[in-house]
């Protein structure tokens, strides 16, 4: 396998270990996910309202269980041990959603391996980097295109097997892919770095206490985490009410042929492995003329790109009036000005992490990163009731809203957070 470059510097074979591990991983979460409301709706028969709350628990608690994950990973069995039991457990949940009476006991699977896999996987990207390393944001740039690249197959695989063939076989497909993330980790194991247990119990490495330098980085994560929960709160509508949109109130014809509802959450991460080069190019233009903003900064404006993508479907709204349906164009537009939203945010925050985590707490403190998706997903599911109560182009204001408000808070507490946490410092580059 060998070893790409950006900006001129190779990157370690274990990115691309990590890279293709998590790209399966996201498979199976995505597919799972683009037939989750769907099948919940159409074959469960549970109303819209039940539906969403369901979904916004699930996709809440894969995010509230990777701190305990991580807190596991940092005292007892390390980050290499955490990802395969993660992935283990996750493949059991897959295969158990095959059976309509185990529907819950599967997303238990599911919600318990996420718990293990996902904060350590991402903490592993930030460990093949020495600190200081500008390499380590390129890094987690071509991470989350793998984490999109699988994101983008799964609803074309299984949303397609899932909807045409039948639920099951797209939920089986899922299991397959966690499977094959699962046989890669594990050959690939070699090219990674030993993780803190590792290292400990060869004496490379011995517990210290937290400085008051390290409380100030944890309690800058702790804010962002805050702003962080809205940002979810509204991204995730995409797999809920932007669902229900693209199903009910989207012209999906093409030359005779409908296009199935899942396919519209391919869009996204389609968007995002096409524009990421652009944008990370677009970023080094900047940074070349002093202009390119700090990662705090980049996470404010990904929130207020978030707001402005709503505001794209009100004149989809207004071509509903009278039982008509909107044009595909609208909804692809919202996904697109969306993903540069996200873009701006979401892998930036996961370098931020790294970055500023102190390494004995750097499993846990990504977990409480995923644990602010925890309230947005939860958050999200709330919002949904919403979605048949309130005219639509007021449900759209009201996302708009509430990001642009967390992209303003961002923006806000930009210069405090920086004092506390030694801006201009090596470790803290670029905060």
């Amino acid at each position: 396998m060998g070893s790409p470059t950006l900006a001129g510097k190779p990157h370690p074979k274990g990115l691309y270990i990590l890279f293709f591990t998590e790209m399966w991983e996201r498979f199976s979460y995505y597919g799972m996910r683009s037939l989750l409301v769907f099948y919940m709706t159409k074959h469960l028969l549970f109303s819209q309202e039940k539906s969403s709350q369901i979904y916004g628990l699930y996709t809440g608690f894969v995010y509230f269980t990777p701190f305990f994950g991580g807190l596991l990973a940092d005292r007892v069995i390390g980050q290499r041990r955490a990802v395969i039991i993660g992935g283990v457990l996750m493949a059991i949940g897959h295969f158990l959603m095959v059976f309509e009476s185990l529907f819950f006991p599967a997303l238990l699977f599911l919600i318990l391996g996420n718990g293990c896999f996902k904060p350590n996987i991402s903490t592993q990207v930030g460990s093949l980097y020495a600190p200081g390393d500008h390499n380590r944001d390129r890094a987690f740039s071509i991470f989350y295109v793998g984490i999109n690249l699988g994101a983008f197959f799964s609803p074309l695989v299984c949303g397609t097997l899932g909807e045409k063939l039948g639920w099951h076989y797209g939920f089986a497909a899922a299991g397959v892919g966690m499977v094959a993330g699962l046989i890669i980790y594990i050959w690939g194991q070699k090219h990674l770095s030993p993780d803190n247990i590792m290292k400990e119990a060869a004496g490379q490495a011995k517990p210290e206490p937290l400085s008051p330098d390290d409380w100030k980085k944890i309690w800058a994560l702790v804010v962002l985490c805050a702003f962080n929960i809205v940002f979810w709160a509204v991204y995730e509508q995409q797999g809920n009410t932007m669902a229900l949109w693209a199903d009910a109130n989207t012209d999906r014809m093409i030359l005779g042929w409908e296009m199935p509802a899942s396919w519209f959450q391919a869009f996204n991460p389609a968007m995002i492995f096409i524009f990421t080069p652009a944008l990370t190019w677009f970023w080094a233009w900047q940074e070349g003329r002093g202009r390119e903003p700090s990662s705090m900064a980049k996470m404010s404006i990904g929130c207020v790109l978030l707001g402005a993508s709503f505001l794209v479907m009100l004149p989809a709204v207004s071509s509903c009036v009278g039982g008509g349906k909107a044009g595909m164009g609208w909804l692809t537009a919202c996904t697109f000005v969306l993903t540069i939203g996200e873009l701006y945010l979401s892998p930036v925050g996961l370098s931020l992490v790294t970055k500023l985590a102190p390494v004995r707490l750097v499993s846990m403190l990504m977990g409480m990163w995923f644990l602010s998706s925890f309230f947005g997903n939860y958050l999200s599911g709330y919002i949904g009731t919403f979605w048949e109560k309130m005219p639509k182009e007021h449900f759209f204001l009201m996302l708009t809203g509430l990001s642009a408000a967390a992209g303003l808070g961002i923006f806000a507490v930009l210069k405090p957070l920086k004092r506390a946490i030694g801006h201009g410092r090596e470790e803290a580059v670029d905060v």
